[in-house]
């Protein structure tokens, strides 16, 4: 068995020497692996860290972009490149340890196709916290597939579910949903998430809601749905409003007077037009980068042996 282990990198340089000594105590004393680092556009001494780790051991490849593409993409990019039977997905930072990587591939042992970690605790501020618990629950209300509550990219992948994986040509990747997509037999594993090793988190708040979004809009047509029903309610509600006012009139004498009312029901109308015209411009964003079949991605340099050693950028016709 060969187990690849993808780890997506952007200025890590802290973090690097440390994972890859903890990689090598936990997964050489029990199986063949290789870890393929995806160097995101990184302005540090990354490039520099990955090639000397390669000159070390060949076992350490990496996959250089071309500029800062975006976590999903460099996920992405190291499932391409990934030559093993099972394929392990984790970030950079150490939030994700090495020492659980044996409970993933136990469980993937037991027949398993694809076995994901559920976050049963994590180190962040109350509000991050909020907001992450808050973003998996709508996820889950809205997706029209079953997305696991609070599971993130960490996980194992046998081959097959990486080989259906990376023949999707969607140019926006959420890889947590095309991981629930895909099917297959999928069970969680339960793994607190450590505090991050040193630096400093590279998902800020606008870098949360775009991932947030591409969740929300790439695996459901609810919000469409919402926008319809929120203009039915408003002119099942205008309509009401305009009968009791001549009701008013016509039976009480009550005159109808006051601009209030009008501005009120002005700006109402326009809020509610205005989100529907967002909700429906993020449904056209997304098949506009469709349509232009740009890939995620674009390689500069590989450091070893991948799948994608000779090629210049994915999804090529």
């Amino acid at each position: 068995m060969l187990l690849s282990v993808v780890i997506p990198v952007l200025n890590e340089e802290r973090n690097i020497p440390e994972l890859a000594g903890r990689l090598r105590a936990v997964l050489e004393p029990s199986t063949d692996f290789e870890v393929v680092f995806v160097n995101d556009g990184s302005t540090d001494g990354t490039f520099e860290l990955l090639h000397q780790l390669y000159e070390q051991d060949k076992r350490f490849k990496s996959v250089h972009l071309a500029r800062n593409f975006g976590h999903q993409a460099g996920i992405s990019a190291g499932l391409q490149a990934a030559t093993g039977d099972a394929v392990v997905v984790m970030d950079g930072d150490l939030q994700d340890t090495p020492e659980a990587i044996p409970q993933l591939v136990a469980r993937w042992q037991e027949g398993y196709e694809v076995v994901y970690a559920v976050r049963s605790s994590r180190q962040a501020p109350r509000l991050r916290l909020f907001a992450y618990k808050l973003f998996y629950r709508i996820l889950k209300t809205l997706s029209q597939i079953d997305i696991p509550l609070d599971s993130g990219d960490f996980s194992l992948m046998d081959r097959k579910v990486v080989d259906a994986v990376n023949a999707m040509p969607e140019r926006t990747r959420f890889v947590r949903g095309l991981r629930s997509w895909v099917g297959f037999r999928q069970i969680g594993v339960d793994i607190p998430r450590d505090t991050r090793f040193a630096g400093v988190p590279k998902y800020n708040f606008g870098r949360l809601l775009r991932l947030a979004l591409d969740g929300f809009f790439a695996f459901s047509y609810r919000p469409l749905q919402i926008a319809s029903l929120l203009g039915l309610c408003v002119s099942a509600l205008a309509l009401v409003m305009a009968v009791a006012l001549v009701a008013l009139k016509v039976f009480h004498g009550i005159p109808l007077l006051g601009w209030t009312s009008l501005m009120v029901a002005v700006l109402f109308l326009g809020g509610v037009q205005l989100i529907s015209l967002g909700i429906l411009g993020e449904y056209v964003g997304r098949i506009y980068d469709e349509a232009r079949e740009r890939p995620p991605y674009v390689i500069s340099s590989v450091l070893g042996e991948t799948q994608m050693s000779t090629k210049a950028s994915p999804l090529r016709k």
